[in-house]
């Protein structure tokens, strides 16, 4: 039996906002809003896709689950994203850290890496 990741899902209070920072964030579209769910994606058919879902109660710790991004250029991504709507976060990454943390306009803290050759090697900068 096969399997595949199919979607993320984030809890939010505000579906739709949310779901357009991360369009923006990503360069992706909405594919689908529904009262209790939004799911954004390059496109319908695309391997994998974010499902923002109501959620009532307030986040009060650092997430469990994270993104990570790989820009090409790290200073300009989080300059663009921080103009978006995004802020930094401090969970103790330390200034030598190789990634900045920030946060969606919910809270959401997120990784915006050096730049990545491989899932697991970083490019020589």
């Amino acid at each position: 039996m096969a399997v595949s990741l199919h979607h993320l899902v984030v809890d939010a209070h505000d579906l739709l906002g949310l779901a357009r920072f991360w369009c923006r964030v990503l360069d992706w579209k909405v594919l689908s809003e529904r009262e209790r769910e939004v799911v954004i994606g390059p496109d319908e058919f695309a391997s994998t896709g974010i499902c923002f879902m109501p959620v009532e109660d307030p986040k009060h710790i650092k997430n469990r689950l994270h993104f990570d991004l790989a820009p090409d250029d790290q200073g300009a991504e989080v300059e663009r994203i921080l103009a978006l709507g995004a802020r930094r976060v401090d969970i103790g990454q330390g200034d030598e850290a190789g990634w900045v943390v920030l946060a969606d306009p919910e809270g959401n803290e997120f990784c915006v890496l050096r730049p990545k050759t491989s899932l697991i090697a970083f490019r020589d900068a």
